[in-house]
């Protein structure tokens, strides 16, 4: 199972849940919301094969950006993951539109000419993120949790990229419409925990299940047939930074 986008760092044990994770066998991008945290977590993820920590810098953290760019600047090369990064134009960002511009531009133009994976935020946002990803020709880029316009979706996986789908999304009609207009070559499966709760706990990345399950059913194909399609579709991704 691959788990593409889940803060390990924010459960209220993660180094118990790494622990777990790399006994279970499960793929995950546990992305940061900004380095400072990426470089203290990297220690506890460097002796382990499938869970790999991503270099954050998140939208809704605009106002610790200045401070923290020189650190995302010199720890680019530690690894291949970037996330979580993007924009947010929600009413919860929009007082720091500017600043996330800048900042995500910048870290576009950081990563040109480099082999990254990027679990992007996009919320309210996505025709911008959109444009700026194709004004830095990036490659390999997640639309984690897309929540924007449906006529948007087929444009995103035409200039190549990826959505990483949640629990939440198959439980909501916007979420399944959404879903069902993505080309199955180009969907992920994702937590983005502990953000989201299942029975009152904070999800886990082998409820990815959940999601092959609702896959196989409206792909009316079996379990590890779906299975199989999204572990391709990593394997496509993971390609793009060999």
């Amino acid at each position: 199972m691959i788990d593409a986008h889940c803060h390990i760092d924010l459960y209220p044990n993660p180094e118990k849940l790494l622990r777990e994770l790399d006994k279970q066998g499960i793929t995950v991008i546990s992305v940061t919301n900004l380095p400072s945290h990426f470089e203290m977590g990297l220690p506890h993820f460097k002796s382990l094969k499938k869970i790999r920590l991503a270099l954050g810098m998140h939208p809704l953290y605009a106002e610790n950006h200045s401070e923290e760019f020189s650190a995302f600047l010199r720890l680019i090369d530690v690894t291949s993951y970037i996330g979580e990064v993007g924009l947010d134009f929600s009413r919860e960002g929009l007082s720091t539109k500017d600043i996330q511009v800048i900042s995500f531009r910048k870290i576009l133009k950081a990563l040109q000419g480099k082999k990254k994976i990027l679990s992007i935020h996009s919320r309210k946002a996505e025709r911008e993120v959109l444009n700026c990803l194709i004004d830095f020709q990036a490659k390999g880029a997640i639309f984690h949790w897309y929540s924007g316009p449906i006529k948007l979706i087929v444009e995103i996986a035409n200039a190549g990229f990826f959505f990483s789908i949640n629990n939440a999304m198959i439980k909501s009609k916007a979420g399944q419409a959404r879903i069902s207009k993505i080309p199955q070559n180009k969907i992920l499966t994702e937590t983005d925990g502990p953000f989201i709760e299942i029975k009152g706990k904070p999800v886990k990345s082998s409820d990815v299940k959940e999601i092959i399950i609702y896959l196989s059913q409206i792909w009316n194909c079996s379990y590890s047939k779906t299975d199989e399609i999204i572990n391709n579709n990593f394997k496509v991704l993971l390609s793009s930074i060999r």
